[in-house]
């Protein structure tokens, strides 16, 4: 009922302020008369807007600059998809799909179990008949046929085996003195080998079996633990289950709870004028066992209601707890003392008051819990970015101390070359008998020695001849002077 923020900017900044009362077609009534008692704007809804509306849906690409059809289809599929993933992902630890998908897979295995079982009874019942009224339980039965075998080959030695399976010593030795007397046929290795290997399929079953009660057991603790307190987990995964989902048992009434999973039994006697059934799956729960017979509908009414509180509290609190499933059990216990002997129960206001108080503290407890975690998981982020940082400089500085190394080898080399030349280009060593040792040239050097040596000749010839004339004139300028 209260008008989204998006939505005020929008017309706050669309209408001038003495333009309020303009007519804005919207199809929702609860929608036009909220946006009507914040903004003042007169909305209209009906039949008409709503037409206006298809026509805009339908013609919204041309409507709109640059939106295409197929842009428009991609836009609608990904928001489709996004309040899919919404919907399922709302949050990870508080997933009821899990649930119902658990509780599903237990009653089938249950059933499997059953009908294995069976068969393994009626299959190595020809062989030893006396093992199935000693040994009741269908997996301690699989698993006594699996270690006894062939009954010839049982004696004393294996009673030691037989205890730690049967957890009976009388038992053990019942199965003993029943091996050696029994009517039983005799029975091929082959057959033998494929009776112990189906029996271990069996209890492979029910190992896993066990494994996934547990399994359902810790999540209906995280998704519903005031539900799972009240009537126990496999109660409650069976009403979240029939319902849908916990959002769904949560708007169910308490009457509509009552009768979860008695629909058939609901509609023929509403059919027949007969009698509605007083409970459905909650029968299940140990409260209407341990109930007299005229107070089973009285209790199983009251049930509904306190596991209807329970699924509403489970469903909306943000930090689920166990509290209020306490203290609803608890009032279900003294409803159950006041019908047998009168002792008359608390008031539902004062013990909702204790349950509070006692959730305040718990949530407390929890938030200081999760603090303390995040603390340390943005210290453990903090620490390992440090660490990372820190490696990424030593590499920085080991690969400037590479490159570093790499230039001063490149100078040493450069060094060592310049060298070796001006070595090679330094005038040859004299040798003890004052005789100068010349270095053999190469072939290109040899060369262009030869065809230099003619220019240099040229060239000494030209200046001994400047040398002779310079002497000549001052010679001349000097007996001129003399002469003078």
């Amino acid at each position: 009922g209260v008008v989204h923020e998006d939505l005020r900017l929008l017309l706050d900044t669309a209408l001038p302020p003495k333009r309020k009362k303009v007519l804005l077609g919207v199809g929702d009534a609860k929608m036009g008369a909220a946006v009507q008692e914040e903004l003042g704007v007169q909305c209209q809804t009906g039949g008409v807007v709503a037409e206006l509306l298809r026509g805009i849906r339908l013609h919204f690409p041309a409507l709109v600059r640059g939106l295409t059809a197929q842009s428009a289809a991609k836009a609608q599929l990904g928001l489709g998809h996004s309040y899919s993933r919404a919907k399922v992902k709302f949050n990870v630890h508080r997933v009821d799909n899990m649930i119902i998908q658990s509780i599903s897979l237990l009653d089938q295995l249950d059933k499997d179990i059953n009908t294995f079982s069976m068969r393994v009874r009626e299959w190595y019942g020809y062989h030893f008949p006396e093992l199935i009224k000693i040994i009741p339980d269908n997996s301690m039965y699989c698993r006594v046929a699996k270690f006894i075998g062939n009954r010839r080959e049982l004696s004393e030695e294996s009673l030691e085996g037989l205890e730690e399976i049967v957890m009976d010593s009388a038992k053990a030795q019942a199965i003993l003195e029943a091996s050696r007397s029994s009517m039983g046929m005799d029975i091929s290795p082959l057959d033998l080998i494929n009776i112990e290997s189906f029996s271990r399929r069996v209890i492979s079953l029910s190992d896993y079996r066990k494994g996934l009660q547990e399994y359902l057991r810790s999540k209906m603790n995280q998704v519903a633990p005031s539900l799972s307190a009240l009537i126990g987990e496999v109660v409650g995964a069976r009403l979240i289950s029939h319902a849908g989902s916990l959002t769904n048992l949560a708007k169910y009434p308490a009457s509509t709870v009552q009768i979860l999973g008695a629909e058939k039994a609901l509609f023929r006697a509403l059919k027949t004028r007969g009698n509605t059934p007083k409970y459905g799956l909650i029968f299940h729960s140990t409260f209407i066992g341990r109930a007299a017979a005229k107070n089973k509908g009285r209790i199983s009414r009251y049930l509904a209601n306190k596991c209807t509180i329970a699924s509403r509290i489970d469903c909306f609190s943000e930090v689920p707890t166990s509290v209020f499933g306490d203290k609803l059990r608890e009032q279900v216990e003294e409803r159950l003392a006041f019908y047998e002997t009168g002792e008359p129960p608390r008031k539902n206001l004062d013990v909702m008051k204790e349950a509070v108080v006692e959730a305040s503290e718990v949530v407390a407890e929890v938030k200081r819990r999760q603090e303390k975690k995040e603390k340390k998981r943005k210290k453990r982020e903090k620490e390992r970015l440090e660490a990372l940082a820190a490696a990424a400089e030593e590499l920085a500085e080991n690969s400037v101390m590479d490159t570093e190394e790499n230039d001063v080898g490149a100078k040493k080399k450069k060094k060592k070359k310049k060298q070796q030349l001006d070595e090679s280009e330094a005038e040859p060593e004299v040798e003890e008998n004052g005789v100068e040792e010349e270095e053999p040239l190469p072939k290109k050097k040899r060369k262009v020695m030869v065809e230099l040596e003619p220019k240099q000749e040229e060239e000494e010839e030209e200046e001994e001849k400047k040398k002779k004339k310079k002497k000549k004139k001052k010679k001349a300028v000097a007996q001129d002077s003399e002469e003078d």
